[in-house]
């Protein structure tokens, strides 16, 4: 099963990494970096909810307990995938990592990983109805 779930989120980093090169070469430029990273975050949690919006009218959850294990497995993804990719592919390090998630400093970033997990539960939910 965790298989069919890391197949599930693979188009994930795709969405994110051209989100963030849109944000890089069409609005970064024209507004603060905060702002952009602001926008950049809002700009995911729509992608990533409209590819899952499409995903779950093929997937096989049947009850909460499998969209649990799926926003489970997509947040250590996720985070694995950030921290990994971020630190050892591209170079940044750690302590620019973890700037993106001090909510006290307007960075709101973490709402992407909390979206991750709860997103499948959330879709499996409204597609019930």
């Amino acid at each position: 099963m965790f298989a069919k779930y890391f197949l599930y989120w693979l188009p994930l980093p795709f969405i994110a990494i051209l989100n963030g090169l849109v944000r890089e070469y069409v609005y970064g430029k024209s507004v603060s970096e905060l702002a952009a990273h602001q926008i950049s975050t809002a700009v995911g949690i729509i992608l990533f909810s409209l590819y899952l919006w499409w995903l779950s009218s093929y997937w096989s959850l049947t009850n909460q307990a499998q969209a649990v294990t799926l926003g489970c497995s997509w947040l250590v993804l996720t985070l694995a995938f950030e921290f990994g990719f971020g630190h050892f592919v591209a170079g940044h390090p750690w302590s620019r990592l973890l700037h993106d998630y001090n909510l006290l400093a307007g960075r709101v970033w973490i709402l992407i990983p909390i979206w991750s997990l709860i997103a499948p539960v959330i879709a499996m939910r409204l597609r019930a109805k």
